[in-house]
């Protein structure tokens, strides 16, 4: 299995300098797991413990996505909190949406080409045993019929990719202020009577 690597940001702007803090800890793995039809656990590797970044995982079997491990700052806020458990409720959507999808275009392309070679009456392994293909046409059929008939599906998670994001990118903004304002304020000092 490929070690995790910290998150490296090529234009770092202030939003995105919301998590970075001098204490750390990992965000805790949810223990309630969905189990509909692909699996959301991705690694079972974990960051090391004195790690103030997050960090991007190898991609997973199911979804080809990169799992991210959030890095959690001891003094968080309750909208730093709030913003962090919405980047991870997102990241597992699309884990599990992408799993799903992944999932059923394989099984959905292999019946497929073993329907086309039964018509033809062809094995599904060659005098050599080598997997039976089709040609880039026949294929082109297939593709054209599994994105015509995932089209609403894939609209409504567009839409929902982007209601998140923005969200996301509403609450970085947040985070930002809230930092500078934390920063602005004067400090209250105490006095002894």
């Amino acid at each position: 299995m490929a070690a995790l690597r910290p998150c490296r940001r090529a234009l770092v702007s202030p939003l995105c300098r919301a998590f970075s803090g001098p204490g750390c800890r990992l965000a805790p793995e949810r223990a309630g797991e969905r189990r509909d039809t692909a699996p959301s656990r991705v690694s079972g590797f974990c960051p090391p413990r004195k790690s103030c970044h997050d960090w991007i995982g190898p991609p997973d079997k199911h979804s080809n996505l990169r799992p991210v491990h959030f890095y959690v700052p001891e003094n968080e806020s309750p909208l730093e909190q709030k913003l962090r458990k919405l980047r991870q409720e997102t990241q597992e959507w699309n884990q599990q949406f992408w799993a799903n999808q992944n999932l059923t275009f394989c099984r959905e392309k292999e019946e497929f080409i073993r329907s086309r070679l039964k018509a033809k009456g062809l094995e599904l392994r060659t005098g050599s045993g080598q997997k039976a293909t089709l040609d880039a046409e026949e294929m082109a059929d297939f593709y054209r019929e599994f994105l015509s008939k995932n089209f609403q599906k894939h609209m409504c998670y567009n839409r929902d990719w982007y209601k998140r994001n923005f969200a996301i990118t509403f609450f970085m903004g947040k985070v930002a202020l809230e930092r500078v304002w934390n920063k602005l304020r004067p400090k209250q000092r105490k006095t002894s009577t």
